[in-house]
């Protein structure tokens, strides 16, 4: 029987931020929460501005159960945005025009760049000028100061999802400056769409573009859409617990946080497992934030498109997070000039990028063999055209990556790999013009070759993406050196490379049996054909109510069954 004093302890559970607990959406007080806010959303549909004030609100309650007082942060976002976005639009002169933009990027970046590059800049200040400078938290002394509060000063924690709500709050200052949206009127319409909690703390990145006409249009939901809504839920849940988190927790983190302890069969197995599971774990997530907001009228952009199904790296980058990589194409890419040229812009932020790779390395040296190769390039490219438009072209398409790998973190592993993937990307528009095979792509024996090899590329580098992720906020104050970072990350290569054990392949698979079977049923789901998945999902979604409901309840419970005590919080939470 459950007391009195039981309910209280659950209600005071329920609302206080407990930093141990994250409020994600495999856990039951999620799904609470979620209940409790389709009861009231009910109620309120009809009554926009009322309506998108408790979403609002709901949100931030989200956020702070996510990541605490962080919240705070949130908030002055949206309104720092709100208001920005109507001075823009309200000036005609381009100059003021774009000083007010430059304000809303300039903070919003710097916000950014304060909590999740504080301890990256202060290596690069101190091993640039031999310093030992140490992090300082501002904003906790000034809180401390002036409302008492109890912060620690001496440490930045990163908050959850702070990449992701400054790039959504972007784009909406970006547009208002273009003329292709118009400002919102109503400060809760603005703070709903940037707090909007299903994708609020590991996306899709909504534009600004996509999600604000939406707030403006009746209500509805139809029986297919309800059904698509409870289907990417479970989809979702499925990829989570039952792919992500069994292979993560029976057999990749093992071998991870030891790898000289196994084989090279072993490490290989390990990495290719984990591009199941980052995948399987990030979009895992996306088509449950999809199939919430689905249920409460609203359509989110598409992230993923089998991305494993990619013939080559080009391919790839168009289907795996769909909604960082567009974002980074149209406001960072085409911006610098894309494949039409370079642009004062261009030349700033190689400026940028090769002074933060001397600090960081502690030489001058590397700064100026950096400058001498890029000026004999740039006048090289005076004399030849055509060497003039590849340089240029493909210098705005390294600038991209590598900031959209350091978008992932404050870690050399992360700049590591993004830079292998520019570099993979430059190398593919020129292998496509030489290649005996490019016109006969449709051959599926050629098709699954290039399948494997872009799906194997992928997977090496990203035991440079998992060495960066690996660095906890609690040991973001730790010295970022490029040699101890690198060779944190080879560590399994060279395992894979000099201790490569075939004969040791029966036994490992005997012993992860199921590990490998979980694999494997996974990848055989990842590459159906499109149109198949297209129709079992339309056909679950036609499904009679009582039946997705008797599917729903044996899908949880199977889940929840091998849900393991280890369970993982989502990867891309420390985005």
């Amino acid at each position: 029987m459950i007391t009195g004093q039981d309910w209280t302890a659950y209600i005071r559970e329920f609302f206080l931020f407990d930093p141990k607990a994250p409020f994600i959406f495999t856990v039951k007080s999620f799904w609470v929460f979620f209940a409790l806010v389709l009861i009231v959303d009910s109620f309120l549909h009809r009554k926009r501005t009322l309506r998108h004030a408790f979403l609002f609100l709901a949100s931030v309650f989200f956020y702070y159960k996510t990541t605490g007082f962080f919240f705070i942060l949130l908030v002055f976002t949206a309104c720092w945005d709100f208001f920005i976005g109507k001075i823009i639009y309200r000036t005609r002169r381009k100059g003021p025009k774009k000083a007010w933009l430059a304000a809303s990027i300039v903070m919003n970046l710097g916000v950014l760049c304060y909590f999740k590059y504080a301890y990256f800049f202060t290596d690069i200040y101190n091993a640039a000028l031999s310093k030992q400078a140490h992090v300082f938290n501002w904003m906790a002394h000034w809180s401390n100061g002036f409302f008492g509060t109890h912060f620690e000063v001496d440490k930045i924690i990163l908050p959850i999802g702070i990449s992701f709500f400054t790039f959504q709050s972007i784009s909406y200052t970006i547009e208002v400056y273009r003329g292709t949206l118009k400002p919102v009127k109503q400060f809760t319409d603005f703070a709903f769409f940037v707090t909007f909690f299903p994708q609020l703390v590991a996306g899709p990145i909504v534009r600004s573009t996509d999600l604000i006409p939406q707030l403006y249009k009746e209500y509805s939901l139809s029986k297919q859409e309800w059904g698509l809504a409870v289907f990417w839920i479970l989809n979702g849940l499925v990829k989570k617990i039952l792919l992500a988190d069994y292979i993560a927790v029976n057999f990749i983190d093992r071998v991870f946080a030891n790898p000289v302890s196994y084989t090279g069969f072993e490490n290989l197995m390990a990495i290719y497992g984990y591009s199941l599971q980052v995948y399987a774990d990030f979009s895992g997530y996306t088509d449950m934030a999809i199939g919430v907001a689905l249920l409460m009228g609203f359509h989110l952009t598409k992230n993923f498109d089998s991305p494993y199904k990619a013939i080559n790296v080009s391919d790839f980058w168009r289907r795996w997070h769909m909604s960082l990589s567009n974002w980074l194409r149209d406001y960072l890419y085409i911006p610098l000039g894309g494949n039409k040229g370079g642009s004062i812009g261009s030349i700033i932020v190689m400026t940028i990028i090769m002074l933060v790779v001397a600090g960081l390395a502690g030489s001058w040296m590397v700064l100026a063999i950096s400058a001498l190769v890029v000026g004999a390039c740039l006048i090289l490219a005076q004399f030849v055209k055509a060497f003039s438009t590849w340089v240029t072209t493909n210098l705005n398409l390294m600038i991209t990556m590598v900031i959209g790998g350091l978008w992932h973190g404050a870690s050399w592993n992360f700049i590591i790999w993004g830079a292998l993937n520019g570099f993979a990307l430059v190398f593919y528009k020129l292998w496509k013009k030489i290649s005996p095979w490019e016109k006969h792509k449709s051959k599926w024996l050629i098709r699954a070759w290039a399948i494997f090899l872009t799906f194997s590329f992928i997977t090496f580098t990203r035991v440079w993406f998992r060495a960066g992720s690996n660095t906890s906020w609690d040991g973001l104050n730790e010295t970022h050196d490029i040699g101890s970072e690198f060779l944190s990350a080879t560590t399994m290569l060279q395992q894979i490379f000099f201790h490569m054990d075939w004969s040791v392949a029966p036994l490992v698979i005997s012993s992860y049996l199921s590990v490998f079977l979980v694999i494997l049923f996974g990848m055989i789901i990842h590459w159906l054909p499109s149109s198949l998945k297209e129709k079992y999902r339309s056909k679950f979604a036609s499904l009679p109510i009582p039946v997705i409901a008797l599917i729903c309840l044996v899908t949880i419970f199977l889940a929840y069954q091998v849900m393991s005590a280890d369970m993982h919080p989502f990867i891309y939470f420390q985005f």
